[in-house]
């Protein structure tokens, strides 16, 4: 049986939680002249960004990669910070984003079900697609030695499109022999910081907690691995894609592609360093196509969220 990843409450009567205009002001001067004609709305692109980590601390990034696009572009940029992950591809499913970096579960749903086209991902410095891993922890004291332990107790997923939240770990469980919805006490907690702080507060057994939350809460002291021992670790995962509707013109696509890869990672500080890379380079479908064999494993039906 398939099953899809709505979950009672998942996703809020809006689909933002932020609306950003990009150009300060509303003014052109921080618009290359362009035809409105050749951007989307009459000159606007409405940008998405799932949100990975706290708000607060993606707009004033995005922001300033906005900037950048939006110059190139000749194009007003908006951007919206949804209010979770699979808010996000109903907003672009709605026509109501023409642009979206996603998680890859996310990013495959929203290629099923909105024509989500991938353009581009973050890299390292010398051109390589980045990745990160997915994880399984519990704390100290908690009683939980092996995955087998967490049958029957409470578990932190964080969004039910959330690739190293809930794909990943809920397919540790199924191949440790538990049912990753019935088998435990699913918690969905919304964020990757809010999973990591229930776990750290002891409000659940056990949790996912990604390799992208660990740098962070590294570098802030609030992890050590003595705190937060782990139970499952999985392969390398790709890291989000950037896309455009494929609806668009292909004019408007190639120029926002062409935009976006000319974007300076390397001028826009990120106070927490990892959440971007030191650049961008071009993507396609192809690897997130484990996305969709684990899914297919796991009996998640990607043409319904």
């Amino acid at each position: 049986m398939t099953r899809s990843l709505r979950r009672v409450g998942a996703v809020a009567s809006s689909f933002f939680i932020f609306v950003l205009i990009a150009a300060c002001g509303g003014g052109s001067s921080n618009v290359a002249s362009t035809s409105a004609s050749s951007c989307p709305n009459g000159g606007t692109v409405r940008m998405g960004v799932e949100p990975f980590d706290d708000a607060s601390l993606l707009l004033p990034v995005y922001q300033q990669i906005i900037d950048q696009i939006q110059w190139k572009l000749g194009c007003t940029v908006q951007l919206n910070i949804t209010n979770n992950y699979t808010a996000e591809v109903e907003a672009m499913r709605a026509k109501q984003l023409d642009v979206g970096e996603f998680g890859p579960l996310g990013y495959v749903f929203a290629h099923s079900l909105a024509n989500a086209e991938p353009v581009a991902t973050f890299a390292d410095q010398t051109g390589t697609p980045l990745t990160y891993y997915a994880s399984i922890v519990t704390w100290p004291g908690s009683g939980i030695n092996t995955l087998a332990d967490l049958k029957g107790k409470k578990f932190a997923y964080s969004d039910p499109a959330s690739t190293s939240g809930h794909l990943f770990p809920a397919y540790a469980l199924k191949k440790a022999g538990i049912d990753p919805d019935n088998g435990i006490q699913a918690v969905y907690a919304g964020t990757h910081t809010a999973s990591f702080l229930a776990i750290k507060n002891h409000k659940v057994d056990a949790g996912e907690l990604n390799s992208d939350r660990i740098a962070a809460a590294t570098k802030t002291g609030d992890y050590t691995a003595a705190q937060f021992p782990t139970l499952w670790k999985s392969d390398p995962i790709p890291q989000d894609p950037l896309t455009v509707r494929g609806d668009l013109p292909q004019a408007f696509k190639d120029k926002f592609t062409a935009a976006l890869l000319a974007v300076n990672l390397s001028i826009i500080p990120d106070p927490k360093g990892e959440l971007i890379g030191p650049k961008m380079v071009a993507q396609t479908d192809s690897p997130y196509q484990q996305i969709r064999d684990l899914s297919t494993v796991l009996g998640i039906d990607v043409n319904h969220i």
